[in-house]
């Protein structure tokens, strides 16, 4: 399929998954990398009391 022909399509809303190549597709910029981050208590206190209180871990909390 032509790129004009691919454009017209995605501009009508017709669907344009078949032409693509999505095996390889990946989201720029979204590689994880770690980080160790120290707290003060008064930090991590009301951080466990909401991770209990929602049944999920520290870490999830501090994710969001």
């Amino acid at each position: 399929m032509k790129a004009r022909e691919f454009d017209q399509k995605f501009d009508d809303g017709e669907d344009v998954s078949e032409a693509l190549d999505l095996s390889r597709a990946r989201r720029p910029n979204q590689s994880q990398g770690r980080v160790n981050v120290d707290f003060p208590v008064w930090v991590i206190e009301p951080l466990d009391k909401e991770a209990s209180r929602l049944g999920v871990t520290r870490q999830s909390i501090i994710k969001l």
